[in-house]
């Protein structure tokens, strides 16, 4: 039972929270340790709002994740932790979180608050709307990214912003596209609105986000605020690891189909976890030393 709930909080894609120290990283008083605490607590709280995400939105899809090959496996789906208590569970999880945001800075109980209303909302309704269903997927990372500047006490960057959401609707529509590829006719019984979505209007999207991304990455960079901010224009020389990055995953999802999962992509892929801890040494090494 103990196992079958650790399973459904989805620890392995607490990953996706780290996005929450990106103001921090780029800040110019990054290392005051009370920053550096306030921004772990919200990590942490937004690990404990995902996760009742999670929860719900498995008690939701409990029959129709019975259909995939793998979402069949989900404790929820198999039967093995009962919805109620996921539930339950689920509500407990919000309520601390609310209770600790709030604690932790009152704008920043605001922004976790409409983290949890998107994800309900997606949950319950919106993941059936196609195209909007990925853009509530990118927003709940860009809520992770200002939530994290918020906790750290730092200015909200736009830049920050545009380039959160061209990296999330990458890493949505990749998703997708992996979804349906795997599915393939059986995609409308897992969820309707996969159905909607073709390999060839997805990659179209994918195309799209995947130079906007690089643009606004490469303007950012140049940006004259960037530059008086941290006294050089050095931060240049870390686009070829973005263009790696990003060119990288494109090629695990287009040949080898394995953007249904991110996470894993992201944490076991040693090209991209080379190609990241590179651009954080490269970054730190530019910006603080």
């Amino acid at each position: 039972m103990l196992k079958g709930i650790w399973i459904s909080l989805r620890p392995k894609q607490w990953i996706k929270n780290i996005i929450v120290f990106a103001g921090l990283f780029f800040a110019e008083d990054f290392l005051v340790l009370s920053k550096i605490l306030d921004t772990v607590a919200a990590f942490i709280l937004f690990c404990m709002a995902s996760s009742s995400g999670y929860l719900v939105n498995d008690v939701i899809d409990r029959r129709k994740d019975a259909l995939h090959p793998r979402k069949r496996l989900r404790p929820i789906a198999s039967g093995a932790v009962a919805p109620r208590l996921a539930v339950t569970l689920a509500l407990l999880l919000m309520a601390a979180g609310l209770v600790g945001a709030w604690l932790l800075n009152h704008e920043f109980a605001l922004i976790l608050a409409v983290y949890l209303a998107f994800t309900l909302s997606y949950s319950l309704f919106l993941k059936r709307v196609i195209i909007l269903d990925v853009l509530i997927i990118a927003s709940g990372f860009v809520l992770r990214a200002i939530g994290g500047t918020i906790a750290a006490r730092e200015s909200v960057s736009s830049w920050l912003i545009i380039c959160t959401i061209f990296l999330s609707l990458f890493l949505a529509l990749t998703k997708r596209r992996s979804e349906v590829k795997t599915l393939g006719e059986k995609a409308a019984e897992v969820r309707t609105t996969l159905a909607l979505y073709s390999v060839e209007l997805l990659d179209q999207m994918i195309n799209i986000v995947t130079a906007a991304c690089l643009m606004a990455y490469a303007l950012y960079t140049l940006d004259a605020g960037t530059v008086d901010k941290f006294a050089t224009r050095n931060l240049a020389f870390t686009l070829p690891f973005v263009i790696y990055g990003l060119f990288r995953y494109l090629y695990l999802v287009l040949h080898l189909n394995i953007g249904e999962t991110p996470e894993t992509v992201l944490t076991h892929d040693r090209p991209i976890l080379i190609c990241i801890l590179a651009y954080i040494l490269t970054v730190a090494s530019i910006l603080y030393f």
